[in-house]
């Protein structure tokens, strides 16, 4: 097998919506009452119920020369086309030999918090939907076949959040975001009967949730004077925490059929974590009261969770412990995590010594059983190749990016630590 026979399916990419997105997916009596962009001292900002969100694309800094990194953008101007433009995502996707993404949005918040925010309800329903109709018929039916629908979730009230799935399932939609910690957006925890209707009608349209880091609380770092660099290490990793609150839940006994993504997790901190769960499970059950039955958590866990990774070569190596069958690859364009142009290469390094069929596992097929993929009916699949997608881009610039931003330090040469972060983003809003 060489790099160009791969078929790269990436599970976790992210919009920055355009600021036209709500023209054909709202009433007239509701288009005044949607979010709307302006401009403010050079800075594109989203402007919904009198409310300001400077900051259009967090850290959507593809394309940037690396030392211009940074939580910027704040404007269109400051990012690469395919950020935004559906089209040029494509042309992205193809310079990066990627066949099909699942995109997760931006300004809204992972799961629908904005929506939340709205002390009218009717309101919250109305853009919630028009989002989600947006989402899937207009940015991923632009393009069949490259992108997976993915549903932000009624987050205010479980009955309406079990309503939408049913109603974005008959759409084709087959996945839909939730919380890695809902107690810190307010709501009850994952572990409260709460929820139950939305587990439920995801169970009935086998509706895959995905749960994104940073989806219970932002950015986590140990103190303000942390460089910015341990926050970007133990993120990914802290995803185990969601994962260990759902392996001892009552959330997957309730509900056998349900599946979750550990979005953007990584994959090598799996196979100590379920040797860990199994010793914990042995040593402690009979005064924890847990019951798993005739079955350990790690056999759990390879049944109910789907997991994700960007470039762990030590994940990889351990693939067998963590389930091959469970693993999936992602991009996270257009991030500074990001590997894009280079995914395959990187990829590669990782995979060439991996046998065909568990590299095509991996890569593609693992995605298409469970978010239920269907290719296009225009592109066969020896046309989905990376080394086939790379040449319908041989005209995409590559040429990378400069004076664009990266104002992350606060001088030259400074390492970066969470108060330059905190202030950054501050700033973005005092300049209002």
């Amino acid at each position: 097998m060489k790099l160009d026979d791969m078929i790269l399916i990436s599970v976790d990419d992210h919009i920055v919506e355009p600021p036209d997105m709500f023209k054909n997916h709202l009433t007239a009596e509701w288009k005044d009452k949607a979010p709307k962009i302006i401009n403010v001292n050079g800075m594109d900002v989203w402007e919904f119920n009198g409310q300001k969100l400077p900051n259009i694309g967090l850290n959507a800094v593809v394309g940037r020369i690396p030392e211009e990194y940074g939580v910027e953008p704040t404007s269109y101007a400051q990012m690469r086309k395919g950020c935004y433009d559906v089209n040029a995502r494509v042309d992205d996707m193809n310079a990066n030999g990627v066949l099909a993404q699942i995109c997760f949005p931006s300004f809204p918040g992972f799961v629908g918090q904005l929506w939340a925010s709205c002390k009218d309800k009717e309101q919250a329903r109305v853009m919630l939907q028009a989002y989600n109709d947006w989402h899937i018929d207009t940015w991923c039916a632009s393009h069949p076949g490259r992108f997976i629908p993915l549903a932000l979730p009624a987050f205010w009230d479980p009955k309406a959040m079990a309503d939408e799935v049913r109603r974005v399932a008959k759409k084709g939609c087959t996945t839909v975001n939730f919380s890695e910690n809902p107690e810190k957006l307010g709501q009850p925890s994952l572990h409260s009967p709460h929820w139950d209707p939305f587990w439920k009608a995801c169970e009935d349209e086998g509706m895959v949730i995905c749960i994104h880091i940073g989806s219970g609380g932002g950015m986590n770092f140990p103190s303000m004077d942390s460089p910015v660099d341990v926050m970007i290490v133990t993120t990914p990793i802290s995803i185990a925490n969601l994962a260990a609150d759902l392996l001892f839940s009552d959330v997957l006994r309730k509900f056998p059929r349900i599946k979750f993504a550990l979005s953007e997790g990584g994959i090598g901190w799996i196979p100590y974590f379920v040797e860990r769960a199994d010793y914990v499970y042995k040593q402690h059950h009979k005064w924890t009261h847990q019951n798993f039955g005739k079955k350990l958590p790690s056999e759990v866990f390879r049944e109910r969770f789907i997991n994700c990774f960007i470039d762990d070569k030590a994940g990889v190596e351990m693939r067998h412990k963590v389930g091959v069958e469970t693993i999936t690859w992602e991009c996270d364009y257009p991030h500074s995590d990001t590997t894009w142009p280079r995914a395959p290469e990187i990829l590669w390094e990782s995979m060439k010594d991996v046998p065909e069929k568990e590299v095509h596992a991996m890569t593609w097929e693992n995605a298409v059983r469970e978010f239920r993929y269907k290719f296009a009916p225009n592109l066969p699949k020896e046309k989905c190749t990376v080394g086939e997608l790379r040449k319908l881009a041989k005209n995409v610039d590559l040429t990378l990016m400069k004076g664009k931003g990266g104002q992350a330090a606060a001088g030259t040469g400074e390492i970066v630590t969470a108060r330059h972060i905190v202030n950054q983003l501050a700033n973005a809003f005092v300049k209002q």
